[in-house]
C-alpha cells in the first residue's frame, strides 16, 4: 500500500509540475570550432527491480572526470544527459529509488570553457514515471535551461548557452518540486574553465554531498521509502558523498602519493543543508571559494562553507602518507554515513610528523 500510494504521488507531482510555472532559459552562441562530446564515462546504471534482483551501483567514481580543458580555443560543445529512475544500494542492505542523470549520483561531471558554445540535450526514457529537466547555474539567461528542457516521458528536449562567466557550478533538476528530484539524486558540477586552463595538479577528485530523506531510520535494511514530510521538514536520514553510505570510504576511496597534490572538485546538491567541508589532518593549500576561479584563492584553510547549490575548488598537497578523512564538521553526519577517505602511500616524514611513545601514567 505504501509504495502505491508514493507512485500516486509521484504522478501527481509530475502532472503539477506539467502544469505549473516552469523555469528556463535559451541562450545561443557562435563557437570558434566545433566538436561533440558526450561527458559520462561510466555506462548508466540498469534498473533493478524491488522484488530481489540485486540493486544497482549508482555510485559516480571520484576519478570519473574528465581531462583538463586546457589552451585550447573556443568550441561547440554537445552535453548529452539522460534522465535515469534506478533502484540503487544506499547502504549496506539498504537500497532506495534514485533518480539521476545517466544512471549515477552525482550526475556526470561536465567541463567546457569560457566562451564555449554549449548545446544541452536531455532525454527522459518513456519508462520514466516522472517529468525531468536540468537547470545550470553555470547559465545566463532566466532558469538556467529547465524550461527548454523539462521533458514528459519519451520526449528528449534541448537548448544552447554560451558560457560567459568561469567557475564551478550546480546544475540540477529543477522539476517541482525541485527538492525532491534533487534529494533522490539529481545534482551534478559543470565546471567553466578560464581561457588558458586551470594549473597542473598530480590528481583531480569529483565529490559532492547529499541528503536523503526517508521513512525508515538509518540502519534499516531492506527498501526504503522517501519521505516528502522528512524533506520539507528538513531532516534527512542519510548525508552522502556520491549518492551513498560508503561510497568514497569503503568502495571507492581517493589514492594519492606523498608529495603529490590533488584538486578536489566539491559541491553541495542538497537539497538543504550547508557543508562545512574538513580534510582531517591536512590545512588545504588552496581555495577557490564558491566555485571562482577569477580571484586570488584562499590560503591555508581549515574549513570550507559550501551552501546547498554552491561549490568550491581545494587544493592539498600530502607531506605525511596514511588515510585522511573527508568529513562535514556537523560531525554528527558522519554517523548518518557522511565521510570520504583519501589514502595516501609513502615512506614516513618524521620531519613533519611522528608518533611518540606511550606515556607512563603512575598509579597512586
Amino acid at each position: 500500500m505504501k509504495n502505491e500510494i508514493l507512485t500516486d504521488r509521484r504522478q501527481l507531482l509530475g502532472s503539477a509540475a506539467f502544469l505549473g510555472i516552469g523555469l528556463g532559459s535559451l541562450i545561443g552562441g557562435t563557437g570558434v570550432a566545433s566538436a561533440a562530446m558526450r561527458m559520462d564515462h561510466e555506462p548508466p546504471a540498469k534498473p533493478a527491480s524491488a522484488s530481489g534482483a540485486k540493486a544497482a551501483s549508482i555510485v559516480r567514481l571520484p576519478t570519473d572526470l574528465p581531462q583538463p580543458v586546457g589552451a585550447r580555443g573556443p568550441m561547440h560543445v554537445t552535453v548529452d544527459l539522460e534522465t535515469s529512475e534506478v533502484t540503487g544500494q544506499l547502504a549496506d542492505g539498504a537500497t532506495f529509488q534514485y533518480w539521476t542523470f545517466n544512471g549515477k549520483v552525482p550526475g556526470p561531471f561536465l567541463r567546457v570553457r569560457v566562451d564555449d558554445t554549449v548545446e544541452v540535450r536531455l532525454s527522459n526514457p518513456a519508462d520514466s514515471s516522472m517529468m525531468h529537466s536540468v537547470d545550470l547555474h553555470a547559465v545566463t539567461g532566466p532558469g538556467g535551461g529547465m524550461h527548454e528542457t523539462e521533458a514528459a516521458p519519451g520526449e528528449t528536449k534541448s537548448f544552447t548557452f554560451k558560457a560567459l562567466k568561469p567557475g564551478l557550478y550546480v546544475y540540477h533538476c529543477a522539476t517541482r518540486p525541485a527538492a525532491q528530484h534533487i534529494a533522490a539524486g539529481m545534482y551534478g558540477l559543470i565546471l567553466v574553465e578560464p581561457a588558458g586552463g586551470l594549473e597542473k595538479v598530480d590528481h583531480e577528485f569529483y565529490v559532492m554531498q547529499g541528503e536523503i530523506y526517508t521513512e525508515e531510520p538509518f540502519g534499516t535494511q531492506g527498501e526504503l521509502t522517501e519521505s516528502y514530510e522528512n524533506l520539507m521538514n528538513e531532516r534527512p536520514q542519510f548525508f552522502v558523498f556520491n549518492g551513498a553510505v560508503g561510497a568514497l570510504s569503503e568502495q571507492h576511496p581517493m589514492k594519492v602519493k606523498r608529495g603529490e597534490t590533488a584538486r578536489i572538485f566539491f559541491g553541495v546538491g542538497g537539497p538543504n543543508c550547508t557543508s562545512s567541508f574538513h580534510v582531517i589532518g591536512e590545512i588545504m593549500d588552496r581555495v577557490y571559494d564558491f566555485g571562482t576561479v577569477t580571484t586570488r584563492p584562499m590560503a591555508d584553510v581549515q574549513t570550507v562553507s559550501v551552501p546547498p547549490g554552491g561549490a568550491m575548488i581545494a587544493e592539498v598537497t600530502f607531506d605525511v602518507p596514511g588515510k585522511y578523512l573527508i568529513v562535514d564538521h556537523a560531525l554528527s553526519r558522519v554517523d548518518k554515513g557522511l565521510v570520504a577517505v583519501i589514502e595516501v602511500e609513502g615512506a614516513p616524514n618524521s620531519a613533519v610528523f611522528q608518533g611518540g611513545a606511550p606515556v607512563k601514567v603512575a598509579s597512586l
